[in-house]
């Protein structure tokens, strides 16, 4: 008998279980996977981006900012190191680059030329306008899940993998789910299943929330030669058809892609792939000689593309973490801490309105 169970080993799982196992809650994780953070939390290229997102993210980026910054408990290291975001528009595109621009702050509009100076292999004569958002950092996601799970299990919680949630019901007051490892029973079990979160609300008989997964494309390429990348920002596309991250001493590029599938341990699509690359090389002086790796991983949207969180209208104990789409890692510290807020009957430190936009009665949709 524990007092929360937590389905997933992700990073909004893990992070929610540690903050909902301070004050001496017995907490566990169940993990379908071998270890955790193995899908979209282990395959991310992560950064935090203050301005990424609707209204509702970039409040929960505001939560979570002071948090990466002063990590406590959660790391002794630094989670967050020095990179910026650097954002082009053709001509085309200068709407899209307005429109971000509105809402945003901490950006730098910019010249095509200007921005070529910041990243020397891009093609000023193919940009009409940029932006760069210096303050945009990148996050050390391994040390970030790793140090919540350390946090959890500090606080007495328990992380079971290989543990999917085959079977799941509700009697007198509590969750009981079955796994592989055994049977867990709690009063709230909360769905941090990410791509799988729909398939574990129909398993324990509540109504779906409508969750899309979507594949998201990456290669490794070398670097050009004679640039040193690693003081270079996250480049790319203000429309999302590409983007490039240093890595290593290498190039990370995606087709920036988000093509609607199946829960699954995603791959690259080879075609997907090319025209990403393709649409990178245009917009730079230098040709893709070779691909040295490649991989996928999944981004899972609501219908509104707003993250659900909250416990769900018509069925008691079921707690929504899902819904992330490419927000998960940099929102997973206000997230975590609003879980553990509403599981244990305090107040979150998100307004109403913020609340309102998450919860799963949004969709007016109940358990059947």
């Amino acid at each position: 008998m524990a007092d929360v169970i937590l389905i997933g080993g992700g990073i909004a799982g893990i992070s929610a279980a540690a903050e909902c196992a301070r004050g001496g809650a017995d907490v566990v994780v169940l993990e379908a996977e071998p270890r955790i953070g193995y899908h979209a939390t282990g395959r991310s290229a992560a950064i935090f981006i203050r301005n990424y997102g609707n209204a509702t993210l970039r409040a929960l980026n505001a939560v979570a900012e002071p948090i990466f910054e002063e990590p406590g408990e959660i790391s002794d290291a630094p989670i967050l190191s020095p990179r910026g975001e650097l954002m082009v528009a053709s001509e085309e595109e200068l709407p899209v680059l307005d429109a971000y621009l509105d809402d945003a702050v901490g950006v730098e509009r910019l010249t095509g030329a200007e921005a070529a100076e910041i990243v020397p292999i891009l093609r000023a004569d193919r940009i009409a306008g940029a932006m760069i958002e210096r303050g945009a950092r990148g996050i050390d996601v391994d040390l970030l899940l790793q140090g919540y799970a350390r946090m959890l299990r500090t606080r007495g919680g328990r992380i079971v993998t290989g543990a999917a949630a085959t079977g799941m019901s509700r009697e007198a007051g509590q969750w009981r789910v079955e796994t592989a490892e055994g049977t867990f029973a709690a009063p709230v079990v909360v769905n941090a299943a990410g791509a799988w979160a729909d398939e574990v609300a129909a398993r324990a008989g509540v109504a779906r929330m409508g969750l899309q997964p979507c594949r998201r494309s990456a290669a490794i390429l070398p670097a050009p030669e004679g640039f040193d990348t690693e003081a270079w920002p996250i480049f790319g596309s203000i429309a999302e058809t590409w983007y490039a991250k240093p890595e290593a001493g290498k190039l990370m590029v995606s087709p920036a892609d988000e093509d609607p599938v199946a829960p699954h341990d995603a791959w690259a699509d080879d075609m997907v792939l090319a025209e990403g690359l393709y649409r990178f090389e245009q917009a730079v002086s230098v040709p893709v000689t070779r691909v040295e790796h490649s991989w996928a991983g999944l981004r899972t949207f609501a219908p509104d593309r707003t993250p659900v969180a909250g416990f769900d209208p018509g069925a008691d104990g079921f707690f929504w973490l899902a819904g992330q789409g490419g927000y998960g890692v940099q929102t997973a510290p206000a997230l975590s801490r609003l879980t553990a807020a509403l599981i244990l009957g305090e107040v979150p430190d998100v307004s109403e309105t913020v609340l309102a936009a998450m919860a799963p009665g949004r969709f007016g949709v109940e358990a059947g």
